[in-house]
């Protein structure tokens, strides 16, 4: 069956919506790597309602998967079957309310950082050096800089598999390292985030603080995805972190076809120009090995990779 008959036989099982399903849509337009193959079909929800009536009608046997700005993750060259959601419009409002921040899923972490720092609010600056949205932030338990998402979370509202509405606590998600237990298949539509009064001014130059050192120490103009691989020791400790195993173990520079291990920083890895998501999923694996045999530390992807290869490949 072609992709264009698969793609015409899905779209006539899902159900109408206001915002807009596309076919065979290249997801590498909006990954960071600018790698990846199609999705069946990607879905621009107008807003949580239209969201919620689309997850009550999407038949439980087609996958859905979530995709923010592509920042954190990799989408292999094969696509992602299903529908893709991508949160836009409808899901990007930014509301200050006394010391509390209340974001949609889909706003830009960096821009609930500046909304908070233009209202005097302290502690959410870390978001600032964070890639993504607040949706996969609350996933992930993003954090940077000295912050992570869990500390500074009072509630989420998400919409799970099937459109039902559940509001959930900072405890009943239990934060840890780089992870939540936020349900499976649910989709994060507002997130409401603590602050502290403070020095508006005080609050800027952190974040200007936080913006010199990605500039100077991380590829931040380059085709990459964030932070690669997990810090063994967790966000604190003395064990070695990730990068430093990497470069320990001779791997800055290293290369595989259009991939390379980040000469700037060896947690990251640059789409040169002409990689593959196969390429890149094949240099971090050997990344892996590499560190495994000469320290016995096993890394841990920490981006998240999607899809299926592509076709005849493994």
């Amino acid at each position: 069956m072609s992709a264009a008959t698969k793609s015409v036989s899905l779209f006539d099982r899902l159900p109408p919506v206001r915002g807009a399903y596309q076919a065979d849509y290249p997801l590498s337009r909006i990954t960071w790597f600018k790698v990846g193959g199609v999705a069946d079909v990607l879905f621009r929800p107008a807003d949580a309602d239209d969201l919620a009536a689309f997850l009550a009608g999407c038949p439980t046997d087609i996958p859905v998967t979530v995709l923010g700005v592509g920042s954190n993750v990799l989408v292999r060259d094969g696509g992602i079957r299903g529908v893709v959601v991508r949160l836009g419009r409808g899901f990007t409002d930014i509301v200050v309310e006394d010391t509390r921040v209340v974001a949609g899923g889909g706003a830009l972490d960096i821009n609930v950082a500046r909304v908070a720092a233009d209202a005097g609010l302290a502690g959410l600056e870390f978001l600032s050096g964070v890639p993504g949205t607040i949706g996969g932030a609350v996933r992930m338990n993003a954090g940077a800089y000295g912050g992570d998402l869990g500390g500074i979370l009072d509630s989420v509202v998400l919409l799970d598999r099937a459109g039902r509405a559940k509001t959930l606590t900072r405890d009943d998600l239990s934060f840890a390292y780089r992870q939540s237990r936020l349900p499976p298949q649910s989709i994060v539509v507002r997130a409401v985030l603590g602050g502290t009064p403070s020095d508006t001014a005080a609050v800027h130059g952190r974040m200007t603080e936080i913006k010199q050192a990605r500039e100077a120490t991380q590829p931040v103009r380059t085709r990459t995805g964030g932070s690669t691989f997990r810090n063994p020791c967790g966000p604190e400790g003395d064990a070695p972190r990730a990068w430093q195993l990497i470069d320990d173990a001779g791997c800055r520079g290293l290369t595989r076809g259009g991939a390379m291990v980040s000469p700037v920083h060896c947690n990251f890895l640059e789409n040169t120009g002409q990689a593959t998501a196969a390429d890149l999923e094949a240099l971090g694996e050997e990344v892996r090995q590499r560190v495994a045999e000469q320290t016995g530390v096993h890394l841990q992807w920490e981006i998240e990779r999607l899809g299926e290869p592509a076709r005849g490949t493994s």
